[in-house]
């Protein structure tokens, strides 16, 4: 009988040239692969594998090599298109110790293949309880032990009878993760750069008769791409004065990029002839994909699994397309005749009709872009790619997003935590408030409220804003103006209402305004000029918003001259509200460059609240960057051993599956966290003998969650026997009988109620909630959320994000409570969270803070089996379909 087969342990991956293939494991059915594998190999390739020449393998060899058990004998495959390029495979050795090996086809190699492979073959290693891999290699094979040695396990060698034995230790380590978090970054990045900066384009599906094929070929054209563009027609000689082709086979010229705009039905044969002419990249602006039901979705994901299969990378379908207006490629690849020019900013759209007006709207505030990406359906290239490659494109200094869904959530606050440190990234997510996922967009369903995705952007230092106005308003300032060091914002104007406008919108915004200067309706420039470096060497001053509004016209360049003059040398932001214009206005821009404005140009706006509101979101960000920016929960800190056994113990015993109550007790104990016992009882007199063994006073209290969460479910401070008897009979008679109650020591007074959870979220992963144990605090849903897990920062943070935080702090006549002990609980549930996939929910409630110490007095732990990594918790690879 054939092994169970592994599915989980497929996936598609970016290679380091930014090409892709596809991983599995290996079947009995690949017997012909092999064979035709091994007959492409080089006699070197051979010798290092083996030891010793072999001109070929024998059928029981190939039997040997493709039957794996999948537990002590794994063999996983790389395939590009229907071939096998490489191999790898490990044998047990000893219970926790197994032997491995591995061969890349010649022409493969050197494109990160077995870089990959021995990520996932030691991601399956340690599932299946091994810990460490052993090599024997021939010194002369330079290349995998390289492999070996770069990997970042932890290795020894030694070298004996001419051959070098290499042992890897596969426990993860800091150095093991960045290397892979680094050879992802570069893989995913290439491949956004080689569909950015193609040196040829195929349009096929063009007519001479007009339609989205031939709109995309003018634009094209009309953008003067710096390389050939090939139409390709069935039956005409030239579209758009341009010679065509019947085929991209029948294309003399290599094709870096193809855009299809045939209709959906013969898309897929389409993608295998690119695939066979060695295109690298499509972009499928045609719909009838995802986005018309079950029917278009099963064609899309064949379209995604085809176009991986061979190498490409896919933006779309259903989209909108590509854009690059850097003079050496000047490529614009989309449906759009507008297209802003050469800018600081990097722009990414899932919704194609709404990217035309976007660009419409880039190009009028005069902001340019330096790259554009509608990604459409998002079948394969999302916006996590982009972000990987802007993090490093020089052309980049800000990250706009408009986001519908979210692919792999924690892939995203993964990267944008690490970018957003150098480079500003803002994000308009719709759906907030219906919750709804546009048909065709491949995303999670995620489990948590729309407030808790702006918690997670926080802690990521996304900057979330609430309209598409917004995201523009915020960008122009952040493309061409320094961060605020601080809230102090100075207020220059010719207009005293719209001075205490200003002054008004920085106090509802959280800023510090200063006194505003009223320069009076006659200033000019000298006494605008004046003003504005009188305010900027201010010490108490970290912006300025100036507001000309001259009540006649006349003077304004001047005026603009001298603020463009005054600011270039402060180093500190200046914004404008000037002549109510917005945007990037030609009079205040500095450092002209055609239509890109330098940095230290000055950002207009409509009115001086949207200037401040712009400036709000910037002063926020400086200080995520200068506070939680540079504090992060680093690697692994190791499982604790009773921690996971309890975990497989319980789980075990009943049979696996999901909602396993475990002890939560117990798990927290390996953790440093004490939970008070807690004893039911049923019984007046049971309540007594109870208060007796553990220690007066006690508390009585209802067990259940739904009745916890009640008001008049806890009866404090009791004392004698009367008291608890008088205290259960009223509470159970309140309870109807039906609540399980329970007797504990009373905790320290004063103190302030509140809870701690966790929730293993289908997209996020493990996420920490903190909010308030009142009932009130709970029905306004006063809560804020982390991802696991949390360095002593983001735990500082997650407490004081909530809006009841003051009384924690003595605010309100409430005293001043543990805080540091709170936030040491919240790294605490965050490392327990982040270390055991298998605790689906958490429930810590109530936790007591009081004046010297933190009390949980009750716990509630719920397991379910995994299937698989978490979100983005495996070896690299990209989303399936």
């Amino acid at each position: 009988m054939e092994a169970q087969y592994p599915a989980h342990w497929e996936a598609d991956v970016v290679l380091a040239d930014g090409g892709t293939a596809h991983v599995r494991p290996i079947r009995t059915t690949d017997a012909d692969r092999m064979r035709a594998f091994y007959a492409r190999l080089s006699d070197e390739s051979i010798y290092f594998r083996f030891f010793g020449p072999r001109p070929e393998l024998s059928d029981r060899e190939i039997t040997r090599f493709t039957t794996v058990d999948y537990v002590g004998r794994v063999a996983l495959i790389a395939l590009i298109g229907q071939e096998m390029v490489a191999v790898i495979r490990y044998d047990r050795m000893t219970p926790t110790e197994a032997e491995v090996a591995f061969l890349v086809e010649d022409a493969h190699q050197g494109r990160g293949v077995a870089s990959v492979l021995l990520e996932h073959l030691a991601a399956t290693a340690r599932e299946r309880g091994f810990e460490r891999f052993v090599a024997d290699v021939l010194p002369a094979n330079r290349r995998m032990m390289g492999v070996l040695r770069q990997a970042g396990y932890t290795a020894e060698s030694s070298f004996a009878d001419g051959v070098v034995r290499m042992t890897l230790d596969l426990a993860p380590t800091e150095t093991s993760q960045e290397v892979v978090v680094g050879r992802e970054h570069r893989a995913e990045a290439r491949s956004i750069e080689r569909l950015l900066n193609p040196g040829s384009v195929a349009v096929i599906g063009v007519s001479r008769a007009g339609g989205v094929g031939q709109t995309v070929l003018r634009n094209l054209l009309a953008a003067d791409f710096s390389g050939p563009v090939y139409p390709v027609h069935r039956e005409a000689r030239a579209v758009a004065g341009v010679r065509a082709y019947p085929s991209v086979s029948a294309i003399d010229g290599d094709v870096d990029l193809a855009v299809l705009a045939v209709p959906a039905a013969g898309v897929i044969d389409v993608v295998k002839e690119c695939a066979e002419k060695g295109v690298r990249g499509l972009i499928v602006v045609s719909s009838g994909f995802g986005e018309t039901g079950a029917e278009g979705r099963a064609r899309q994901d064949e379209l995604v699994r085809i176009a991986r299969a061979y190498g490409l990378r896919v933006v779309g379908p259903n989209c909108l397309g590509i854009a690059n207006p850097d003079p050496a490629v000047r490529l614009n690849a989309t449906l759009a005749a507008t297209v802003p020019g050469r800018g600081r900013v990097g722009f990414f759209s899932q919704s194609g009709a709404l990217g035309t007006a976007l660009l419409q709207r880039v190009a009028q505030r005069g902001m340019g872009i330096s790259s554009f990406v509608s990604a459409g359906n998002r079948a394969d290239v999302s916006g996590n790619d982009l972000l990987q490659f802007w993090e490093e494109d020089p052309a980049t200094d800000v990250i706009l997003l408009y986001l519908e869904s979210l692919g792999n959530p924690r892939k995203f606050t993964r990267l944008a935590r690490r970018i957003a440190r150098r480079k500003p990234i803002v994000v308009v997510k719709s759906g907030g408030a219906t919750r709804h996922v546009p048909t065709g967009h491949a995303a999670p369903v995620l489990g948590l409220p729309d407030s808790a995705l702006s918690s997670l952007f926080e802690q990521a230092g996304v900057i979330r804003v609430d309209d598409l106005v917004q995201l523009f308003d915020v960008a122009q300032l952040l493309a061409y103006q320094p961060l605020p060091a601080g809230p102090k914002v100075g207020v220059v104007s010719n207009s005293d209402a719209l001075a205490l406008l200003a002054v008004d919108a920085c106090v509802g915004a959280g800023l510090s305004p200063r006194p505003p200067v009223n320069l009076g309706a006659t200033a000019g420039a000298a006494e605008f000029g004046a003003a504005l470096a009188g305010a900027v060497a201010a010490d108490d001053v970290d912006a300025v918003v100036v507001v000309y509004m001259p009540p006649i016209p006349g003077g304004a360049a001047d005026v603009a001259a001298e603020l463009v003059r005054v600011a270039g040398e402060c180093g500190k932001p200046v914004l404008a509200t000037f002549e109510g214009r917005r945007g990037m206005l030609p009079e205040l821009r500095t450092g002209m460059n055609g239509a890109d404005p330098a940095r230290g140009s000055i950002p207009s706006y409509a009115a001086p609240e949207e200037a401040v509101r712009a400036l709000a979101y910037a002063v926020r960000h400086a200080r995520w960057r200068d506070g939680l920016g540079a504090g992060h929960a680093g690697g692994p800190a190791g499982v604790a051993r009773g921690a996971r056994e309890l975990v497989r113990t319980a789980l075990a015993e009943a049979g696996d599956g999901d909602g396993v109550e475990v002890d939560a007790a117990g798990l927290l104990a390996e953790y440093g966290v004490e939970v008070w016992p807690s004893v039911p009882v049923f019984s007046a007199d049971e309540a007594v003998d109870a208060a007796q063994r553990l220690g007066w006073p006690v508390a009585i209290r209802a067990v259940e969650a739904e009745a916890v969460q009640r008001a008049g479910t806890v009866r404090l401070g009791l004392s004698r026997p009367d008291a608890v008897r008088h205290a259960y009979l009223d509470l159970a008679r309140q309870l109807g009988g039906e609540m399980t109650i329970a007797v504990q020591r009373m905790a320290p007074q004063p103190a302030v109620p509140t809870v701690v959870s966790v929730v293993e979220d289908p997209g996020f992963g493990p996420v920490v909630s903190f909010g308030f144990g009142e009932v009130a605090a709970r029905l306004l849903g006063d809560q804020a959320y982390r991802l696991a897990p949390l360095s002593p920062e983001e735990a500082g943070s997650l407490v004081r994000s909530v809006r009841a935080a003051p009384l924690l702090f003595g605010e309100y006549g409430y005293p001043p409570v543990a805080v540091g002990a709170l936030e040491d609980l919240l790294v605490r549930v965050g490392r327990l969270a982040d270390e055991l996939p298998e605790v689906a929910l958490l429930d810590l409630d109530p936790v007591l803070v009081g004046e010297s110490e933190v009390v949980v007095l009750g716990a509630r732990a719920v397991l379910r089996s995994p299937v698989g990594p978490r979100p983005d918790g495996g070896p690299r690879g990209l989303r399936p379909v």
